[in-house]
């Protein structure tokens, strides 16, 4: 299982794994129970943990940031229902989570996925996009296609012109001829 094709969906509890997206939806499976549904995108909004960012007293971070300190850090994971006991958590954690922007209840979702993430053996870090010398292969073909298609273009304009040319040429002696007979 990839962290990139994990979610959370809003307004339902734990997070998702995301099997497959149409236009009006997603077909997501349950880290917990492993169960699939489909879960409509006019009813849910869906977010990839990946494009979640934290507010910190400096800069913002990604959630993968929070999620390798607690992993780095060795602590026990307070019980996600006691707030006061996540916020100590995440001050010898994460210290420069900006805690005045950052809710308990957010704290608690992170030690609650977290804790996910870890049950399901999900490697937590950022998927970054590869170019493989075969895609840039088939974009090197494709640019030398579009290049070939606009040739022939060139060409047939061309043709055109010289044909217009061509009559203009043909219509000035006959136009001469009408004008001097007058």
């Amino acid at each position: 299982m990839e962290y990139s094709k994990i979610v959370a969906v809003s307004g339902l509890p734990g997070l998702f794994e995301l099997v497959s997206s149409k236009s009006d939806g997603a077909i997501v499976r349950s880290l917990d129970d492993k169960s699939t549904r489909f879960v409509a995108n006019r009813v849910h909004n869906f977010s990839h943990l990946e494009s979640i960012e934290i507010y910190t007293v400096r800069e913002n971070v990604n959630l993968v940031e929070v999620f390798q300190a607690m992993q780095a850090s060795g602590e026990k994971l307070p019980d996600d229902k006691d707030a006061a006991a996540v916020k100590k958590y995440f001050e010898k954690v994460f210290p420069d989570m900006d805690f005045d922007r950052v809710y308990a209840s957010d704290m608690k979702k992170m030690v609650k996925w977290y804790d996910g993430l870890n049950k399901n053996k999900v490697e937590i870090k950022l998927s970054e996009p590869e170019e493989t010398e075969e895609e840039s292969e088939e974009e090197t073909e494709m640019a030398e296609a579009r290049e070939t298609e606009e040739k022939p273009k060139k060409t047939a304009a061309k043709k055109t012109a010289k044909k217009t040319a061509a009559k203009k040429e043909e219509a000035e002696p006959k136009a001469k001829k009408t004008a001097k007979k007058k």
